[in-house]
């Protein structure tokens, strides 16, 4: 069974690409440049797509359909926003026959639009963070400073433009009016509307879950232990939790409103004023912690293909509690930020951990129930070149 992963340089695909060489596929990874983090896994084929899916996703498209008819690929799996969206909108340019384990376009835009989640997360019982809707950077004048602040500016979509000039949007914490006019005199007229929503203090959770063809087949929660940039981010470490019954609820709830098809993860803060799940976003794409879920017992990548060939696939709702992932490059990324700057430098609340219950709390890895995210002893080539990459040893991994 042939399988082609894009994005070999994101941690996503090396998490994929090593279940799946352990499900015994045959599996080929892209990558812009080599060597990339999975292309040199263990068993892997690497290779390389000059094509930016973000930019010249018509051409990114081609690119990878002309691979996938070359190599006799059974199921293309795209790993980033930029490269779902370019193989949905030219979905021609993937030979027939091919599985393409995404829902389709305009499910996969309403998950991306944060303002349409947002109302039907509402109604499936989730709690919304206290939102304004800006249509211009003129509209921050109508803010009341003190009602929201400090809050998070986020674009409507994560990935804006059109094929002549896309461009990919983070979000931005502003403490002030003065600093959310500066954010929001700096995004592009695409990014409009913006929705300016009051931060949410509390431990970050994530529900991920396979939903195909109306089935739930698999579920998995974790939470965020810690996070780059520390005020929320991308998780660096983070630990397998049993679902919160009222969490699983609303996600299955909110997945039947979009119809979803396919790997989802619906992203929360558990508010410390309420202890109820807010909802930050839906990112329907593998994410970057996916080896947690792995290594906690829910094979998602085994379970997506063989989902999308049509073979029996077992429901699995039962996986390790307190399983912990570090990635251990981003876990010093995070120890850095908190040597370096402040609480309030770092948007964090008041009484949150000291610098030396920072250091404290990196070194504290146990080897019995903590496992590195990249480093393996059977598969050292990822490592090796993420390490050389940071050193600036190596292109981007």
């Amino acid at each position: 069974m042939r399988i082609l992963i894009t994005d070999g340089r994101e941690r996503a695909a090396l998490a994929a690409a090593r279940a799946l060489v352990a499900a015994s596929c045959e599996v080929y990874v892209t990558a812009r440049s080599s060597p990339s983090l999975a292309g040199v896994s263990r068993g892997v084929r690497s290779h390389v797509v000059r094509a930016d899916a973000l930019t010249s996703p018509a051409r990114y498209a081609a690119e990878v359909g002309d691979l996938v008819g070359r190599l006799g690929i059974r199921v293309l799996i795209p790993v980033t926003d930029p490269s779902v969206e370019a193989l949905l909108e030219h979905r021609d340019a993937v030979p027939a026959g091919v599985a393409l384990p995404v829902p389709d376009l305009a499910t996969w835009r309403a998950a991306a639009d944060k303002l349409m989640v947002m109302e039907l997360a509402r109604a499936a019982g989730f709690d919304v963070p206290e939102t304004v809707v800006l249509t211009s950077p003129y509209d921050a004048a109508t803010v009341q400073r003190e009602r929201l602040f400090p809050a998070v500016v986020k674009p409507h979509r994560s990935v804006v433009g059109s094929d002549s000039g896309r461009q990919k949007l983070g979000v931005s914490f502003v403490d002030d009016l003065s600093s959310c006019r500066q954010v929001l005199a700096a995004l592009p007229a695409t990014a409009y509307p913006v929705l300016l929503q009051r931060r949410v203090q509390g431990p970050g959770e994530g529900l991920f879950v396979l939903r195909w063809a109306g089935r739930v087949v698999a579920l998995f929660a974790h939470r965020r232990l810690r996070e780059k940039p520390p005020a929320g981010g991308v998780s660096v470490y983070r630990e397998s939790i049993r679902p919160d019954p009222s969490l699983v609820t609303a996600g299955l709830t909110l997945l039947n409103a979009l119809n979803w098809n396919g790997l989802v993860m619906i992203e929360c803060k558990r508010d410390h004023r309420t202890g109820r799940h807010v909802i930050m976003e839906v990112n329907g794409r593998m994410w970057g912690s996916l080896q947690l879920a792995i290594d906690a017992g829910v094979n998602f990548p085994w379970l997506l293909v063989r989902c999308a060939l049509g073979l029996p696939t077992p429901v699995v709702d039962q996986y390790r509690v307190g399983i912990r992932s570090r990635w251990l490059w981003g876990d010093v990324d995070h120890l850095y930020l908190r040597l370096r700057r402040s609480p309030a430098e770092l948007h964090l609340p008041d009484g949150n951990l000291t610098r030396l219950a920072a250091l404290r709390d990196f070194f504290a890895f146990r080897p019995g129930r903590d496992r590195c995210e990249i480093l393996r002893w059977n598969d050292l080539l990822p490592f090796l070149v993420e390490t050389a990459t940071r050193m600036g040893l190596a292109s981007g991994a």
